[in-house]
């Protein structure tokens, strides 16, 4: 009996030994290398292994050193110093449940190339200053120093971190494509492709954002609130492009975002001082949609290309029939701008109520012409102005061709309309303008006024006035509104001097009198886009000088000859 009980002890004591020596042997690195290979030999998984390393201590967890993890022929999906898994009793009857895993000191990769298929789980998954690097279509996110938990933490392949559980991360660093942000606080909850984040806060590009927001299965937002305060940010791409990745989203539904205090600026265009508050609106494809959305803003400057907007205060009211233009005032230009209207949607045209410019100083661009004759977007077909109204403007032309400068210019005009068919005009309206003085191709005028009358058959400018150094130029004209533009011009002179048409493009067979005359001219053409005026010109001009010298010119298809 007491043979029995010694073997007993004997083996009792073999085994613990046998257990002593494997516990040891496990925490070097010959079986930290055994253990690798067994991996890379016999699954389809990557893995290098530092050491494995256990602490009485902490005697439910077992820490891996220097880990890297992938499927083989992707890339890596970790690189960790330490990766320590919590056990429990749990792991009798699931071996793959762990109570927690946590990786401290390394990369978590969630690039599409790392569509891995982990064969375990925890019912806590905690980063230490890790670094995460992951891409879902056009954004692309890297974060440094991440610290967080996940819990439960489930992967699926393709979903290395869950589709089920709460999470809370915070990263002294992230940047989400261009755009880049500093102490990062998300809060939130997985559930399937849904995302909810309760909370989420940072400081980006100088400035501070806070909110929170939830994302649909189908890839669509709902943002409940989104504030952004104080930021100075920069960007390489155009206006266009820097709101693209949005406008690619099936939708974003925004119940509330505010701006505080933003600039932003990019190649060609920039936003000083801008104040941001926009409500209940949806944006999807490119388009919009709301049954009472408000957009207001305002700012110090405003710049796009040649358009340079000095403190613009809006104030729009969204709903299913379009946009209400409450308010737009801005000094651009050196003078004051404002009007008020209505987008209508279901024709896309724009109704302005009033329209005031006042002591404007703008210089016309050199391709004023050509933007003029250029076909408005989808999205704008008719531009009706009900009441304009001008003040003490000054317009500038510097096209050498034939440059012009009208100053002190006033004007008021009732129903105007503008555009039709997405294409620019004077379509319907009556409108009065009148200067103090003008330049027209380097020759001085005073008074210069003009009165026409608009309709759907033809344009008629009833007065068309204008004082040259002691005489009196005086013209009606008619323009027909089909697409040959058709026109007749009737000017009469009164002490003018007869050359002062050739400074305007009479190119006669034989020089004009410079002498003070009483003169007739009758012209008509054809002024239809893209095609030359001269060939079209057919008319007659006759005067007489103050030392009764008769003139008489004639041309046909834009050639002068003396008539007789």
């Amino acid at each position: 009996m007491k043979f029995l009980g010694k073997l007993l002890l004997t083996l009792l004591l073999l085994a613990l030994l046998a257990l002593v020596i494997v516990y040891v042997v496990l925490q070097t690195h010959w079986a930290a290398s055994r253990v690798t290979s067994w991996v890379n030999d016999n699954t389809d998984y990557q893995l290098t292994l530092g050491k494995i390393e256990h602490n009485w201590s902490e005697a439910d967890h077992i820490v891996f050193n220097d880990v890297t993890f992938g499927v083989k022929g992707q890339p890596l999906t970790l690189a960790a110093r330490k990766m320590s898994f919590g056990v429990s009793a749990r792991q009798l009857t699931e071996p793959s449940h762990f109570a927690s895993l946590e990786l401290e000191g390394g990369t978590l990769n969630l690039l599409p190339g790392s569509n891995i298929a982990v064969p375990f789980m925890a019912d806590v998954l905690q980063l230490r200053t890790m670094a995460l690097q992951s891409q879902d279509g056009d954004w692309s996110l890297n974060g440094q120093q991440i610290n967080g938990g996940i819990t439960p933490w489930q992967p699926e392949q393709g979903h290395l971190l869950g589709t089920q559980g709460n999470f809370q991360l915070s990263a002294r660093s992230l940047r989400l494509n261009e755009v880049p942000a500093s102490q990062v606080l998300i809060q939130g909850e997985i559930n399937n492709n849904q995302l909810t984040l309760t909370n989420f806060g940072a400081d980006v590009a100088g400035g501070q954002l806070t909110g929170n927001a939830r994302r649909a299965e189908d890839g669509s937002w709902q943002v409940d609130s989104l504030r952004l305060s104080n930021v100075r940010l920069q960007t390489t791409k155009s206006l266009e492009d820097f709101w693209q990745p949005v406008a690619e989203l099936p939708s974003v539904a925004v119940s509330r975002f505010d701006m505080v205090d933003a600039r932003i600026e990019g190649p060609g265009w920039a936003f000083s001082d801008l104040d941001v508050t926009l409500q209940n609106i949806t944006f999807r494809q490119h388009s919009w949609e709301s049954d009472d959305g408000t957009l207001s803003f305002n700012a110090s400057d405003i710049v796009n290309g040649s358009m340079h907007l000095i403190d613009p205060i809006v104030n729009l009211a969204v709903s299913p029939q379009g946009v209400a233009i409450k308010q737009f005032t801005t000094r651009w230009e050196g003078g004051l701008m404002r009007t008020d209207g209505m987008w209508t949607r279901d024709n896309h045209r724009l109704t302005l109520n009033e329209v005031v410019v006042a002591g404007m100083e703008y210089t016309l661009p050199t391709d004023w012409r050509e933007r003029w004759q250029k076909t408005l977007p989808d999205w704008l077909s008719d531009v009706e102005v009900k009441k304009f109204r001008a003040n003490r403007n000054l317009l500038i032309d510097i096209n050498p061709d034939f440059p012009f400068q009208l100053t002190a210019l006033d004007g008021y005009g009732n129903n105007l309309l503008l555009a039709r068919q997405h294409q620019w005009g004077v379509w319907q309206g009556t409108l009065n303008l009148n200067a103090s003085d003008a330049t027209f191709n380097k020759l001085d005028v005073r008074r210069p006024s003009l009165a026409l009358n608009a309709s759907d058959a033809q344009i008629a400018i009833t007065e068309l006035s204008a004082f040259t150094q002691r005489g009196l130029l005086e013209a009606q004209a008619t323009i027909e509104q089909q697409p040959g533009r058709a026109f007749t011009l009737s000017l009469n002179g009164r002490s003018v001097p007869m050359d002062t048409l050739t400074h305007w493009g009479w190119q006669g067979s034989e020089a004009l009198p410079s002498a003070d005359s009483n003169l007739q001219l009758r012209l008509t053409g054809n002024l239809a886009a893209n095609t030359p005026l001269k060939p079209t010109l057919s008319g007659l001009l006759q005067g007489t000088t103050s030392d009764g010298t008769g003139v008489r010119q004639q041309i046909q298809h834009g050639e002068v000859s003396t008539a007789h």
